[in-house]
């Protein structure tokens, strides 16, 4: 299997400035580059933690590695006996770089590295020192890696600096804080199935977020975190298949179509929806109508509502001494009242609002204690949160009073006396 094509980040050259400059202008003659060792023979001098770094690198990028040091530390004790990497246990000796493409020193004692360093200078093969940067012909960068797309950074001699700069380069392109949107047409359609949590845009995961900017098509629910669609780029087809209650203007059946249409169209589909996508999401349906087309398909959990919103409100799901269980119930479908009244943990139900009268009467006809506490929990996490706390006996009417609707989420147990405005 071939390596994908790495994409490269640079720095913008200016009319007039040399291509590789330091502060003062000079060129400071060093060149990013690439290098693909995949089969390639690398030669790598020492074998302790340092060693040990570039050795993992390498070998991940299909390198040829031989190892000369006495003695290796146990990362690379490990690769060897894997079959990843070959050793030769002794002193480093002339002639250990012949047929070498590129080399690496990191014995820990200058000498050594020096001698290493000149051998290949007189056979023209590129080294990397650990020991002293400015003495060495080439440099490894600190590098981010997020799927596809490879930013390699140089501190300027400095590594910390490297590191902290890769770090926050890492961290922006997780996040999609930085352009990930390929430019070319993908060779192969996808579709992601993202949890978006319950509408807040701080609470989709780094994964969701990453997926949605590199997405060329995004299928979205009303309950999803909608704000974070104004970050796409123009060209994003946006395709909103909102339900409200007792509307659904786009049925299911057709919004798996849509995404096994675009996805065989050669497009990325971001599927964004509220909470988590397995969780009431009917997300279970449309994976298995993106695998019976063929379609790859990829879920990213997101966080639900069943847990977040009554968090939002102060009320814990599960507390010791109330609750050691609780049970997620769709409000919309027939239930088996008897059990659920019986439980001895908490209740939170779903799309529940309109039919709260019905869902109280119910249970306390089932042996339900009147008494239990109860709360409704409306648009958790967003500028509109309410929070409705009653006995469950009056739980509807005072929801009814207030003008309780959705979206929100019911929880009844316990642990609903724990409920904060």
């Amino acid at each position: 299997m071939t390596a994908p094509e790495p994409v490269i980040v640079g720095a913008e050259w200016l009319p007039g400035q040399p291509e590789s400059a330091n502060d003062h202008g000079e060129a400071d003659g060093r060149y990013p580059l690439l290098l693909d060792v995949s089969g390639k023979p690398v030669v790598l001098v020492g074998g302790g933690p340092v060693a040990a770094r570039r050795a993992h690198a390498l070998v991940e990028a299909g390198a040829d590695l031989h190892i000369v040091a006495p003695y290796v530390c146990e990362p690379l004790a490990e690769l060897i006996a894997a079959g990843r990497a070959r050793w030769s246990p002794r002193d480093y000796a002339a002639g250990d770089l012949d047929g070498a493409w590129l080399v690496h020193t990191a014995t820990g004692e200058h000498h050594v590295d020096s001698a290493v360093a000149a051998a290949a200078e007189a056979l023209r093969v590129w080294c990397v020192r650990a020991d002293d940067a400015d003495a060495s012909a080439a440099w490894t960068p600190a590098v981010a890696r997020v799927g596809d797309v490879l930013v390699a950074v140089s501190g300027g001699g400095d590594p910390q600096r490297a590191v902290r700069l890769r770090n926050a380069v890492q961290t922006a392109l997780e996040t999609g804080g930085l352009p990930l949107r390929a430019a070319r047409p993908a060779t192969a359609g996808s579709v992601a199935l993202i949890g978006g949590g319950p509408g807040d845009t701080g609470l989709i995961t780094t994964r969701g977020r990453r997926l949605l900017a590199e997405a060329d098509v995004v299928v979205v629910d009303r309950l999803a975190p909608r704000a974070l669609l104004d970050e796409l780029d123009d060209d994003v087809q946006v395709i909103d298949v909102g339900k409200t209650p007792g509307h659904h203007p786009v049925p299911q059946e057709e919004i798996n179509r849509l995404l096994v249409e675009h996805a065989t169209a050669g497009r990325r589909v971001a599927r964004l929806k509220g909470g988590d996508p397995f969780v009431l999401g009917r997300g279970g349906e449309e994976a298995a109508a993106c695998r019976e087309a063929g379609v790859p398909v990829e879920v990213v959990p997101g966080v639900t509502s069943a847990v977040a919103v009554p968090a939002a409100a102060g009320i814990p799901v599960t507390h010791r001494g109330l609750a050691k269980q609780f049970t997620v119930v769709s409000g919309h479908e027939g239930l088996d009242w008897a059990n659920l009244a019986g439980t001895e943990g908490t209740l939170v139900f779903l799309m529940g609002v309109s039919s709260l009268a019905d869902t109280s009467a119910q249970l306390i006809s089932h042996g339900m204690d009147p008494d239990t506490p109860a709360a409704v929990v409306e648009d958790g996490f967003g500028a509109n949160q309410r929070v409705t706390a009653a006995a469950l006996a009056d739980i509807a009417a005072r929801a009814a009073e207030v003008g309780a609707r959705a979206p929100a989420v019911i929880v009844v147990g316990d642990v609903a006396a724990y409920a904060t405005p």
